[in-house]
């Protein structure tokens, strides 16, 4: 079988870019390994950790703020199988949802794991043993990443787990030992530290969500703290050893000297490695890098091999399911011969604890590295009436704008829906706006994104209204 376009992997960045092959005229094939579509994300990442938020949150919410409403409830306790059972539909029904795209823009699927006889020649090997092979003009390497272990620190999926069992145990842990204070760690600890876990942190950095900008991180440990959740900074993880039930974990303080805290369960959470083995690139002549396994590609994110493309995960930038999925577009559209832009710096970055962490542009930190002259504006959650009205104080937002041209170069929120707040921030620097163009904007009364409106007010001459 003959195809202009082969994508290999059925994650946001492969399906997205197979539905946008379609709509252009190419005729497209997808070739998944596991038996549902959606890779990483709908499976096992993005969707079935937001349902366990959402369903814990609630409960946290009832066990802990329902009466200051005026809603009295009694004999409170979480069904945590029940949770499970709802993350585990919630999956179905958006997997089942890619099934039916794929049915409706008339896209071919194979069920196997793909790799590369030669360039233009895709292998197809099957679960019953069996293989066979399909031709194409184009390939999209779209094969995603797996959690990342540390070599002196392997996973039983037991007691020493990743996030993919942190999503599926059949219990909640009495003492959860998390290694790693980035994202998905944080958002999963802070699941089971609603539903009554003691949680502890351990981070070999300074600070948690490191990556982000320092304010963010300071205001989420402050927050989290309030959970229970208690953090190791500055530790290295030396080891792990399992006993029975009792998991206990071996570091190294800041002073050099060795710590030891035990749990029942640790999730290792330290970032997530490309997933480029077995795909027969030695066939075809490319190379990953040996950092990471990630593909190298050119600006149409274009591999060494013309008409052999990769996406998303394995190649270089973060790892994020939105960021992919313009990839997809990006690289279906460079096929047709359009010519689409990624402005690789707008991609926002979002944290779903509660509150929300979420981020676009440049950090504070990196503006002073840069030696960019800027100004800075915040305002907090606990002076938005609408924030006080839903019990969500919060956190702040803060702008960081040009001091010369008064350009929004970077938006940074903690609080409530700051998820899909920031998306105001992308538009705003996608027109490059200026912080005094958003102070000049209505927006409605009340609403959460009126502390936006006032950070950039603080931003353009300190002249927010209501601190």
């Amino acid at each position: 079988m003959q195809y202009d376009v082969v994508v290999i992997g059925s994650g946001p960045g492969g399906y997205v870019a197979a539905i946008r092959c379609a709509q252009l005229g190419l005729k497209t094939a997808v070739i998944e390994k596991y038996p549902t579509f959606g890779g990483t994300c709908l499976n096992v990442g993005c969707i079935p950790s937001k349902a366990l938020l959402d369903s814990t949150e609630h409960y946290h919410n009832a066990l802990h703020n329902f009466k200051e409403h005026g809603i009295n409830l009694k004999d409170l306790k979480p069904d945590f199988s029940q949770m499970v059972k709802r993350k585990n539909e919630v999956v179905a029904q958006t997997t089942g949802g890619i099934t039916f795209l794929f049915k409706k823009n008339k896209i071919t699927s194979y069920q196997g794991h793909g790799s590369f006889t030669d360039k233009n020649t895709i292998s197809i090997r099957k679960e019953d043993g069996s293989s066979e092979s399909i031709t194409t003009k184009n390939v999209i390497i779209a094969t995603g990443s797996k959690p990342t272990e540390l070599p002196f620190l392997k996973s039983d999926g037991k007691r020493i787990i990743t996030s993919t069992e942190a999503l599926n145990l059949k219990e909640i842990p009495k003492h959860l030992i998390l290694i790693g204070g980035g994202v998905i760690g944080l958002e999963l600890g802070s699941v089971y530290a609603r539903l009554g876990s003691k949680v502890t942190v351990v981070e070999f950095m300074d600070s948690i969500i490191s990556t982000m900008d320092k304010t963010m991180g300071k205001e989420l440990q402050k927050s989290l703290s309030k959970l229970g959740m208690q953090f190791m900074l500055s530790h290295k993880v030396t080891g792990a050893t399992v006993k029975g039930s009792k998991v206990t974990v071996t570091a190294d303080n800041s002073k050099g000297e060795k710590v030891s805290v035990e749990g029942d369960y640790c999730l290792v959470a330290v970032g997530r490695t490309a997933y480029t083995e077995a795909l027969g690139l030695e066939n075809i002549g490319i190379k990953t890098e040996e950092r990471g396994n990630k593909i190298p590609v050119n600006d149409h994110l274009e591999t060494s091999v013309p008409g052999i493309y990769a996406i998303g995960d394995v190649v270089k930038g973060a790892m994020l399911a939105h960021k992919a999925e313009d990839e997809g577009t990006f690289v279906a559209e460079i096929i047709a011969g359009q010519k689409p832009h990624i402005n690789y710096n707008l991609i926002p970055g979002v944290v779903y604890t509660w509150p929300e962490v979420a981020s676009v542009g440049f950090t504070e930190e990196q503006l002073k590295e840069q030696g960019t002259k800027y100004k800075s504006g915040s305002f907090p959650f606990k002076a938005s009436g609408r924030a006080r009205a839903s019990m969500d104080t919060e956190g702040l937002i803060k702008v960081l704008a040009d001091a010369g041209t008064d350009e929004i170069l970077g938006v940074h929120m903690i609080g409530p829906r700051v998820a899909d707040v920031i998306a105001e921030a992308v538009v705003a620097m996608e027109f490059r706006a200026s912080a005094e163009d958003i102070a000049r904007i209505s927006h409605a009364h009340p609403t959460y994104t009126e502390a936006f409106r006032e950070a950039s007010m603080a931003a353009t001459d300190n002249r927010a209204i209501h601190i």
